[in-house]
């Protein structure tokens, strides 16, 4: 096929030998499968800020240190610079976070460079060698639904332990190979210990994801994971290690109304989101 103009650069340096297919176009970035140094990979090219439809991303962005401090100076001022700057660095979270968390233990695609805007990546694959499905094309056992639900809540807690949250984690964003889930996606990945809504994220992340399992099995919809592990993770007692219950005592102090309210609101409008995006993949 036509080499993408953001790919040519890849090709020119020699990192990409040939573009084969595209395979996906999302909110982010456009994903097209390549050769390079004849393995199979994929090439996930970001999209501009002015073409990603991506939701408050400023709440993902929150917490996320810069180390240069003209950089975060012209981040702030949201001068030409600046918004440059602020693309790499949406574009550099996810190749920080797909490191970190492999070495944490958590299944994600290997990484092999990020240029102009463009991340080569391992491409998932099933047994017979075709792109690997996402987790929300797949149906299960109850019994499978248990291992991988409890498989996938172990990755959470490795990322919180790591410092990160999803923060967009769901069946869309999870592929399943023949050895398991492996989660994707993670240019929005947030802070847990500086970003205000990381608590939120995670109690999102997790709903997400047993609402989903909870189809094949619906005992997992009365866990409690989220809320477990934040309460280990604020009172620091939570490890790689940590032997996860999905239970969690409800705090019993009389509720607070408007924060009720709150909240309720919000869950109505991150499933308003939810229904979009299941709609823009079933238009892919």
């Amino acid at each position: 096929m036509k080499i993408p103009k953001r790919i040519q650069p890849l090709v020119d340096d020699g990192l990409v030998d040939e573009v084969l297919s595209r395979l996906m176009s999302g909110k982010e970035a456009d994903v097209y499968v390549v050769r390079a140094h004849g393995e199979i990979r994929c090439a996930k090219v970001y999209k501009d800020a002015a073409q990603r439809s991506f939701k408050k991303a400023v709440n993902y962005q929150e917490g996320r240190k810069v180390r240069n401090t003209r950089r975060g100076r012209a981040m702030e001022k949201g001068s030409k610079y600046g918004r440059k700057q602020q693309e790499a660095s949406w574009q550099n979270a996810e190749v920080e976070a797909l490191a970190k968390l492999a070495t944490a233990g958590v299944r994600v695609p290997e990484t092999y460079g990020c240029l102009d805007g463009v991340l080569l990546m391992e491409l998932i694959t099933d047994h017979e060698g075709d792109v690997a499905p996402r987790l929300g094309d797949v149906t299960m056992s109850a019994e499978q639904a248990t291992e991988d639900h409890a498989l996938i809540m172990s990755y959470v807690s490795k990322m919180l332990c790591a410092g990160i949250i999803h923060g967009d984690l769901s069946e869309f964003n999870v592929l399943v190979d023949q050895y398991g889930p492996v989660i994707i996606d993670l240019p929005q990945a947030v802070d847990a210990a500086a970003n205000n809504h990381a608590k939120a994220m995670l109690l999102r992340d997790v709903a997400n994801m047993t609402n989903y399992y909870g189809l094949f099995e619906p005992k997992l919809l009365q866990s409690y994971y989220a809320q477990e592990m934040w309460e280990l993770y604020e009172n620091g007692q939570l490890q790689p290690d940590t032997l996860l219950t999905g239970k969690f005592k409800q705090p019993t102090k009389t509720a607070d109304v408007d924060s009720v309210m709150d909240e309720i609101k919000a869950i109505m409008a991150e499933e308003q989101a939810r229904q979009e995006r299941l709609k823009e993949y079933a238009e892919e």
